[in-house]
């Protein structure tokens, strides 16, 4: 089995970044569903200014706000694969990520947060994409947004990296943009949810930068890694 993940596996994503990176993906849903479910039937705050409002609705935005989930995995396994020799590096990228996600059930739950959708009758693709992810998706939790959070830290991640090419890093800067267009277009943020966003991920970034906070995340998952044998 060893042997089997180190030839198919690891040249894909490092092992040693396979548990952490599912532990993000864990947090994530564990705050944004359990916060979600916790403050049902709590008061939501609108945040809704003169700006969101003249924020045009343009379904044809659903296809980046649909298409970062791609760039997301992509970027996140980059991270790993660039931190093969510095794995500090890679641990302070996991826990700038796994911090958001606690800033953000702090805000969820402190401040609950939502907005008013526009009516709209679907037309085409693009406005059956837009109309889908309105049942499945409550407007709550906005404050901060984590669409734009995450997708600058795609960003941050290989933004410093000499092995990541120049035309890649500002893809992922213009792209991560894009993302943060397509929440104020598609109706499913507002402005200060967006910039929240890309604030909370540069000051969390630049807090385990400068700080060794990071370490009580490396030290767990290394010890993990070392007992499957993942290292």
């Amino acid at each position: 089995m060893q042997n089997w993940l180190k030839k198919y596996i690891d040249p894909i994503c490092p092992l040693f970044g396979i548990i952490p990176l599912i532990s993000c993906f864990a947090l994530n849903m564990l705050v944004y569903s359990g916060t979600m479910i916790l403050c049902r039937d709590w008061t939501h705050y609108d945040l809704t200014t003169a700006f969101d409002k003249s924020i045009p609705l343009v379904p044809e935005w659903i296809y980046i706000y649909f298409g970062c989930y791609l760039f997301w995995v992509v970027n996140y396994i980059m991270a790993a694969r660039i931190h093969r020799e510095n794995k500090t590096a890679f641990y302070r990228f996991v826990a700038t990520d796994m911090m958001s996600r606690l800033v953000c059930a702090v805000f969820y739950l402190g401040f609950p947060t939502t907005n008013i959708r526009p009516e709209f009758i679907p037309e085409g693709l693009s406005g059956h994409l837009l109309s889908f992810l309105y049942k499945i998706d409550q407007p709550t939790n906005l404050f901060p947004s984590i669409h734009c959070l995450v997708s600058w830290l795609c960003f941050i991640g290989i933004r410093s990296s000499k092995q990541v090419s120049l035309s890649y890093k500002i893809f992922s800067c213009i792209f991560a943009l894009l993302v943060v267009a397509s929440t104020q277009f598609t109706k499913q943020h507002y402005i200060a949810d967006a910039v929240a966003g890309l604030l909370f991920a540069e000051l969390l970034w630049l807090l385990n930068q400068k700080t060794c906070i990071y370490q009580f995340i490396q030290k767990p998952f290394e010890y993990l890694n070392h007992k499957l044998q993942l290292d």
